[in-house]
């Protein structure tokens, strides 16, 4: 490196695979990691997309905390993409899990190495050697070198067998468990342009791209010639449409297909879009064409008088158990509706193909496998393909479908120049992998002492046959499931027409609310503290008898961690302890999903035109050991709260097959003066550490609609709630 820096030239043994955890598969090495400058700056390396999650900062503590050095002297860059960074993908809160040891393991052989290169030049033994702040001391003699001193000298030192790396103690943490401000935080209040929004290249054309409206949608012509004759427009075609490679949950790495539509490319983006208003294009809309809300929802009320097509799970016997003279027995329909992602970026891609090569910058959540299918898709190795990582303003999961990026590299290769793909917020609202919508009809029962005895679910979903739609099924294994004896959860399913996939807590988001609010329901029917009746629930784990299904208990779910984030949300919040005026309850609701605990109380006032105001959310979570970065984890666990709330008053809904809403004042976000004060607890517990862009979300949504029926006893089972004449104050 220029001016007397070096990288750290460790190979690691292969014993981390290329997702980072040990075991088999393309090693990764440290070099591509840590680099140390002449002055001792440890340039480190961050290997996943940054959406506001915090990435950026988080894998760099991991290994700036085991290199042992100061925060104030770490320069953070982004990776590129391949094979050598392991595994690359964004979502399913997994960064911390699957990088926790990878990371530190990095940090701690380079210092190791460090280590070896002093005690070589001192004559000592590397056990007789600490390191603090960069700098390798040996107390018996007094002596200390810096790391940048000695970087090049550590290059050639032996690489560390794996196994034998020892890593800090947790109470020896200097970096990780303290509040570091994000390393792009400057940038972003000072408006520069770091977004992929933002890519610029030399001799860049601008794209907008009108596709079918209705899903499957065929171009049969358009005025092309009167759209090329416009100020500023250089191409305008039309758009056959590609197929999805293969279907779930491949689609996502072996790649999306695109819609069929027509490409305007411009000098600019506005030209690009002022043409499209002219744009005349004549479709063939296909089958869905006639596909309808309304009549999806006469639809699933009529499969759910009718018998269920198929059991996912069924224990005991609940029609016994509903026949019981001695139980209360309740029955509720819940509705749920298809929402879109709506990031405040929309989706978006710069793309330059030349030579048979081509660039990419991207906002993409999985950005490896959108290396590949675009190689795949323009009929090139996936060595040429360059793809740079570039900040996206939010993604929740929308940028896992790399169909902008295969879109642009589309249009580059047709018109032969380099070309940034803008989606409009319209495209964005209509065009998305929307998160699915359900209808769960329930029915259940309690016994005279206020126990769940029988618990019933007839799930109508989307899909065909025993397959449902992309992130639109139903985990069988969900709480109450193996606290309950008799159990019986069966689904039917209906066609759809429309493009599903993951949102942030995908699968757990529309399903706590549904669980959560009908548990609540039980609780007040059984005369119980809403609190107390989940925390008796936990503690009737069914234990699987002789012919019993194996597994009874939801996979994952530690009932002991649980109640002890609903204890603690519970005291923090005062439950049963305060008086509040009339109109103003509390609600609780609890979830646990990708590896994270949560418990959240809402404090809500009602008025008596079903306004609600959210005055203030108390959240409880448990994900384990660390907390890498509190203020992060802090503004995630905030920033959850707020999408739950808005995911409230949010819905997609189909009309002559297209989607209706188009933006922001169709599909709102919650503004700033609807937020309430957020408290954020969390319970650290001796478990692995694991993410939280996704878990604090699922509780809020049922804990409001809990607080809601507290306050004036409607109960809200249909979203959003304006269908049934709630809004935000």
């Amino acid at each position: 490196m220029a001016g007397g820096g070096f990288m750290l030239a460790l190979h690691m043994e292969s014993e981390l695979n290329a997702q980072g955890f040990p075991g088999g598969g393309p090693a990764l090495k440290p070099s591509d990691f840590v680099s140390i400058a002449a002055d001792g700056t440890a340039t480190l390396v961050a290997k996943n997309q940054e959406l506001g999650q915090g990435a950026l900062n988080l894998l760099p503590m991991m290994i700036a905390e085991e290199l042992d050095v100061d925060w104030k002297a770490v320069r953070i860059v982004r990776s590129g993409v391949g094979p050598q960074y392991g595994g690359q993908v964004t979502g399913g809160s997994s960064g911390t899990p699957t990088n926790w040891e990878p990371m530190r393991r990095i940090g701690a052989a380079a210092r190791q190495m460090l280590v070896a290169a002093a005690a070589q030049g001192w004559g000592v033994a590397p056990d007789e050697c600490s390191t603090a702040s960069g700098v390798v001391h040996h107390q018996a003699s007094n002596r200390s070198t810096g790391y940048g001193e000695l970087a090049p000298k550590a290059a050639a030192m032996p690489v560390p067998a794996f196994a034998s790396l020892k890593l800090k103690d947790p109470k020896d943490y200097k970096i990780i468990g303290k509040s570091t401000a994000g390393a792009e935080t400057k940038q972003i209040v000072t408006g520069k342009p770091i977004f992929g929004i933002d890519v610029t290249v030399p001799g860049m054309l601008y794209a907008a791209f009108e596709k079918t409206p209705v899903l499957g949608g065929k171009v049969l012509g358009a005025n092309l010639d009167a759209i090329k004759l416009m100020k500023g427009v250089r191409h305008a075609f039309i758009v056959e449409g590609i197929p999805m490679a293969s279907d779930y949950p491949n689609y996502l790495f072996d790649g999306p297909g695109f819609e069929a539509g027509v490409a305007i490319v411009a000098d600019s983006w506005w030209a690009a879009q002022s043409a499209r208003r002219k744009l005349e294009v004549k479709w063939d809309l296909g089958k869905w064409a006639a596909q309808d809300s309304d009549a999806n929802a006469r639809n699933a009320d009529a499969m759910a008088a009718k018998p269920a097509g198929r059991n996912l799970r069924k224990e005991g016997d609940t029609d016994a158990a509903f026949g019981r003279n001695d139980v209360q027995v309740l029955e509720a329909r819940y509705v749920f509706p298809f929402i879109a992602h709506a990031t405040m970026e929309p989706q978006n891609c710069t793309a330059h193909y030349k030579d048979g090569k081509v660039e990419i910058w991207s906002t993409s959540q999985f950005p490896a496998p959108g290396r590949a299918v675009v190689g795949t898709l323009l009929g090139i190795p996936e060595a040429d393909v360059t793809l740079h990582m570039v900040r996206a303003g939010g993604g929740f999961g929308r940028r896992a479908y790399n169909d902008s990026m295969c879109e642009a590299a589309w249009i580059s290769k047709t018109v032969g120049a380099p070309v940034k793909l803008l989606w409009s917020r319209e495209d964005d609202m209509r065009h998305d992998y929307y998160r699915c919508g359900g209808f769960q009809y329930f029915k259940a029962a309690v016994d005279r002492a206020g126990k769940l005895v029988a618990w019933k679910d007839h799930f109508v979903a989307y899909g065909e046959g025993d397959a449902f739609v992309h992130d639109g099924g139903f985990n069988a294994g969900e709480f109450p499931a193996g606290y309950v004896e008799n159990l019986l959860v069966q689904a039917s399913t209906m066609p759809l027409g429309l493009k599903t996939g993951a949102l942030r807590a995908p699968g757990s988001n529309s399903i706590a609310w549904v669980m959560q609010s009908f548990i609540d329901e039980l609780a007040h029917v059984a005369g119980k503290d809403p609190v107390q009746f989940r925390l008796d629930l936990l503690k009737n784990a069914v234990p699987a008898g002789a012919g019993a299904a194996p597994g009874r208990r939801p996979p994952g779910l530690n009932a002991a961690r649980m109640t002890g984030v609903i204890e603690l949300a519970a005291e923090k919040s005062g439950w049963g302890k305060r008086q509040l005026p009339k109109g103003t309850a509390l609600g609780m609701a609890f979830h646990f999903s990708h590896g994270g605990y949560f418990a959240e109380v809402a404090e809500v006032a009602v008025s008596s035109d079903k306004k609600v105001k959210v005055n203030k959310v108390w959240v409880a979570g448990d994900i384990g050991s660390q907390v890498i970065n509190p203020s992060a984890a802090e503004n995630q666990v905030q920033g959850a709260v707020m999408d739950g709330l808005s995911e409230m008053v949010q819905e997609i809904t189909l009309k002559e097959g297209r989607v209706v809403q188009s933006n922001y004042h169709q599909h709102p976000w919650l503004r700033i003066q609807q937020a309430p004060i957020i408290e954020v607890h969390f319970l650290k517990t001796n478990n692995p550490p694991t993410g939280l862009g996704e878990p604090a979300l699922p509780p809020i949504l049922p804990a409001v609609a809990n607080a809601v029926f507290s306050a004036v006893g409607e109960r809200i089972r249909t979203l959003p709630m304006t269908k049934q004449g709630f809004s935000f104050a």
